[in-house]
């Protein structure tokens, strides 16, 4: 049996899918013939910002409805609560394989990024720090992914 959410829209979920299928075929590099497959893959992040956009946006005109005003602190607080948990998986689950596999250096760069990472500043952080997207050193941040969680946050 299947619980409806109230406004819940399955089609999200899909644009959702696209997305990350897009990113990942784009960083996968995969190519048939000499000629890559999906090279604007990385506009399934724009489709992410755009959902999130709406979502956030609905959300914020919901809590204004309801209580004629928005709460900023308990906007965040909801969604500190919702990223936090993966968030801090993901930090763990790469703090445990650097550990191992980091030279020293690399390990305190690991360091500051989670911090960054953390604090909603890593695109802050890598772009001050010179990291190139893509580039073959960028290979070695794992939590180069988290500078549109920054982003996002910023936004909002």
């Amino acid at each position: 049996m299947r619980i409806e959410r109230k406004n819940y829209y399955p089609e999200i979920d899909g644009l959702r899918a696209i997305a990350v299928l897009s990113v990942l075929i784009y960083h996968a590099n995969i190519s048939i013939n000499e000629i890559k497959i999906l090279s604007g893959g990385f506009l399934g992040v724009d489709i992410f910002f755009v959902i999130s956009g709406y979502l956030i946006t609905s959300i914020l005109l919901k809590d204004y409805n309801e209580n004629n005003k928005i709460s900023i602190r308990f906007f965040y607080e909801r969604r500190i609560r919702r990223i936090f948990p993966a968030l801090l998986f993901v930090i763990f689950s790469c703090f445990v394989f650097s550990w191992f596999l980091l030279p020293p250096l690399e390990k305190l760069d690991f360091y500051y990024s989670s911090l960054a990472s953390i604090s909603f500043i890593s695109n802050f952080y890598f772009w001050y720090s010179g990291e190139i997207y893509g580039a073959i050193e960028s290979q070695f941040k794992p939590l180069l992914h988290t500078w549109s969680l920054g982003v996002e946050e910023q936004f909002y």
